[in-house]
């Protein structure tokens, strides 16, 4: 049986936010858009990375994951995320503000993809960088079914097909991958 969303704290036994954000440059200064940020298991560390001078924009279709983000960036003090409800088919936080839009194990939810990548395009600054971690397409404890998810090959076509260059796709731990992309 497949736990399609582990708890965070099994999450962080695989997955470590802040060494990926890292690896993606992800510092102070830097402007992070977060599409489907769900709970922010990305987006609060990249809060705290891209402090001080950096903002973080995240959105979700989950009211409820919203809500609870918005709370734990209150308690940690964090001013410098916004967060929206919507359908990232639908949403354009900024335009030409991002230096990274990140998709983190979302992109095969979306209903339509190549909208969510022309609106990436739009939020991208000139020399911005698109980032697609997702579910190997592979059987495995974690993740969606397997019918769901995008190879790395699928995900890097939609990606180019939607006017990306691929800068780089690389395995990301056990479960992922992760795909770079300029404009």
């Amino acid at each position: 049986m497949c736990k399609h969303k582990p708890d965070d704290r099994e999450r962080l036994k695989w997955q470590n936010p802040e060494n990926i954000l890292s690896d993606l440059g992800v510092k102070p200064g830097v402007n992070f858009v977060d599409a489907g940020c769900g709970r922010g298991f990305f987006a609060l560390p990249a809060a705290r990375m891209v402090s001080p001078g950096g903002r973080v924009w995240g959105f979700d279709i989950n009211p409820d994951a919203i809500r609870y983000l918005k709370q734990a960036a209150t308690d940690e003090g964090l001013r410098n995320i916004e967060l929206s409800i919507g359908k990232a088919e639908e949403i354009i936080v900024c335009q030409k503000c991002a230096d990274i839009v990140f998709y983190g194990v979302v992109l095969h939810d979306f209903t339509d993809p190549s909208k969510v990548l022309a609106n990436a395009r739009k939020m991208l600054k000139p020399g911005g960088r698109l980032v697609n971690l997702d579910w190997k397409k592979e059987k495995m404890v974690y993740g969606p079914s397997i019918e769901k998810r995008l190879s790395a090959k699928e995900a890097a076509e939609m990606i180019q097909s939607a006017g990306f260059r691929i800068e780089s796709i690389k395995q990301n731990g056990l479960y992922h991958y992760i795909i770079i992309a300029l404009p």
